[in-house]
């Protein structure tokens, strides 16, 4: 095989098709567009317009807003920290904060609220600060020797830090 040997599939390519150029050519006179009208015309803004009735978009009422003041909820369940304390990840001598917890990955806003579940076991002993906590997880982290503390929110965690 040779480059100049090499060509497309038949049927690869279709040749564009020229309208107005005669009635023979089938797209001649109009090109396909019909006879006149706003839709013949280059333009048309019809998507919406119902011949004057109010169009059924408008009719309908709206529903339901986007609160922009709304704070992100991050659920935290106990077996994805011990994953992450298996893999290295977070030291559990240390306490896991929100700082922490971001440079992770598992929380993605400085303003979000984390709340602690207790899904799962527990192995190694953690001191936690996080916004707010089930009453199961809170034992369970308990019962390896840590503590949870509740804080507020992310800027009382980084005063404390400092």
């Amino acid at each position: 095989m040779k480059l100049n040997n090499i060509k497309d599939n038949t049927g690869a390519n279709q040749e564009r098709k020229r309208i107005g150029r005669g009635i023979g050519s089938g797209t001649g006179k109009t090109s396909g567009k019909g006879h006149k009208g706003q839709k013949a015309r280059s333009g048309v803004a019809i998507k919406g317009f119902e011949g004057g009735q109010m169009p059924i978009h408008r009719r309908l009422p709206k529903r339901g807003f986007k609160n922009i003041n709304r704070v992100p909820n991050v659920e935290l369940n106990i077996e994805k920290i011990e994953k992450l304390i298996d893999a290295k990840v977070i030291d559990p001598q240390k306490v896991i904060n929100h700082k922490i917890l971001m440079e992770t990955g598992l929380v993605k806003s400085e303003n979000s609220k984390i709340k602690l579940l207790g899904k799962g076991e527990l192995k190694n002993k953690i001191n936690i600060e996080v916004t707010s906590s089930s009453s199961a997880a809170k034992e369970i982290v308990e019962k390896m020797g840590g503590s949870v503390l509740i804080v507020n929110n992310k800027k009382s965690v980084d005063q404390k830090a400092e």
